[in-house]
């Protein structure tokens, strides 16, 4: 099938899981663990995980499935050199701490670049999905859809740059006092780069450690709206089977931006 027939059945999964999400977050109190890489654990990540996991191999039995909550199950990509590439709660600490940009992603990768994308924010009833020559769009709470398209940055006005919430440091004030003028939005989670693929932003920056389930399926939105995800040399991200999967640092730009319109970067 191509991507645009799978994205419905993948938005449906992302909303099954985060009813489950919601379920724990409803609580009074949230019990979790540190795990090995010292991030948080809750059972709000593991019911999504299960949801999201089976689902996809009911869906697409040809197809494996990398979690972050299960690595191990993971048997490789097929021989198109398809495989599911899924966080099922990315933003723990944002869950935790009950400020609701925490996201399900869901991305369908093809030779290392990300042809389906999934990102459901449950506690504030907005779903951004894409699909490779289908655009992008954005699910309200009521089920309108509009079409996405990232905004072309005006040179008098400064730069609109949102950055994460948990993860700021001397390289992004280092790159955020070269870049001049700029008004900063911090956000959790892989909402970010749903800002910049909405026009809300023009630029995010990131300069710590991510994974490849953390960005995949919002660089997907983000392409399909127009904009660009790229490495600090100004190649696309891309996400290859491989024994590591930390990303690169990396740039998201929206519409009309281009590597060279940051020149201390070259």
């Amino acid at each position: 099938m191509a991507p645009s027939e799978l994205l419905d059945q993948a938005v449906a999964l992302a909303k099954e899981a985060g009813v489950a999400i919601m379920a724990v977050y409803g609580r009074t109190e949230i019990t979790s663990e540190i795990k090995a890489n010292q991030s948080p654990l809750t059972e709000a990540d593991l019911s999504a995980h299960r949801i999201i996991s089976e689902g996809l191999r009911r869906l697409t039995p040809d197809i494996s499935v990398l979690s972050e909550e299960d690595c191990q199950a993971f048997s490789g990509e097929n021989e198109a050199g398809l495989y599911w590439l899924v966080d099922p709660l990315d933003g723990t600490k944002e869950f935790l701490s009950r400020n609701g940009e925490f996201t399900v992603n869901l991305a369908l990768i093809e030779q290392g670049t990300p042809i389906l994308g999934v990102v459901l924010a449950p506690a504030l009833g907005i779903c951004y999905l894409a699909a490779k020559g289908a655009g992008a769009h954005k699910l309200n709470a009521a089920g309108q859809r509009c079409a996405l398209a990232t905004s072309g940055r005006n040179g008098q006005t400064p730069w609109r740059v949102v950055g994460s919430r948990s993860h700021a440091g001397d390289s992004l004030r280092d790159f955020l006092t070269a870049l001049g003028r700029h008004e900063f939005v911090p956000m959790g989670s892989s909402l970010k780069l749903c800002l910049v693929a909405e026009g809300r932003a023009d630029l995010y920056p990131r300069f710590g450690p991510t994974h490849h389930w953390d960005t995949a399926a919002a660089h997907c939105v983000v392409e399909q709206a127009g904009g660009q995800v790229m490495d600090l040399s100004g190649k696309p991200l891309r996400y290859p089977v491989s024994t590591s999967t930390l990303n690169p640092h990396f740039l998201v730009l929206g519409g009309g931006l281009q590597f060279s319109d940051l020149p201390f970067l070259t």
